[in-house]
């Protein structure tokens, strides 16, 4: 399976370097250099150096657009976050836990406590709640 992936990847880059010296040779004519004089190749450089400067200025213009819409999307992405909240607050239950089962769970497994509230409590006798 991988080597069926690796000849699909090795077919799919020599497609693409065809394809590239394809469209070069379409785009860009051979240059004549032969027979031309100093000066004429002098201009020829010149012709040359306009269409490089002319790609360049377009280069930086495209990467100054781009770089406006990255900080652009990434602003309305914050304040998307902001309006919608940054998390959702699930529906709290109520719980019931006895004071043993909370002890257990802070202090952990191996602290055996048991804690009644009840016998620390004064006992009070009837006839004194009657004064």
């Amino acid at each position: 399976m991988l080597a069926k992936a690796k000849e699909c990847w090795e077919q799919e880059h020599e497609e693409r370097e065809a394809e590239k010296v394809r469209y070069l040779a379409e785009r860009i004519p051979t240059l004549q250099t032969r027979g031309l004089s100093l000066s004429a190749l002098q201009d020829l450089c010149r012709e040359l150096h306009a269409k490089v400067e002319v790609v360049d200025e377009e280069r930086y213009d495209i990467e100054a657009k781009c770089l406006h819409n990255t900080r652009e999307i990434k602003d309305l992405k914050l304040k998307v976050m902001d309006l919608r909240g940054k998390f959702k607050r699930p529906p709290l239950r109520r719980v019931r836990v006895s004071a043993d089962a909370m002890l257990r769970a802070l202090l952990g497994s191996k602290h055996k406590v048991s804690m009644d509230l009840r016998a620390n409590l004064k006992s009070v006798k009837k006839e004194d709640t009657e004064k």
